[in-house]
């Protein structure tokens, strides 16, 4: 049991440094909204996100994860992002 207790410790810190990475993500998007917004932009750019979903893909079948399922975390993240873009 104790080894259990151990793995689930060390999973309770990969999802801190998870969160602390998106909240980066996040404020790298909030800084990117104002950017567009200043020299007219739009928030959405489709282009560029499928570019992100390719990369990452591309990285998590290296990786031996599943793309699909990383795709579909992806398009959350985005999401979020856009979100966050929009904000005034």
């Amino acid at each position: 049991m104790e080894e259990i207790f151990s793995l689930r410790k060390r999973i309770d810190e990969v999802d801190e440094e998870i969160l602390l990475l998106l909240k980066e993500r996040v404020d790298i998007a909030r800084k990117i909204g104002v950017l567009k917004r200043r020299v007219g932009l739009p928030v959405r750019d489709s282009e560029r996100e499928e570019e992100v979903y390719e990369k990452v893909m591309e990285k998590a079948a290296e990786l031996g994860l599943n793309p699909q399922d990383i795709e579909d975390i992806y398009k959350k993240i985005v999401a979020m992002c856009i979100n966050i873009q929009k904000e005034k």
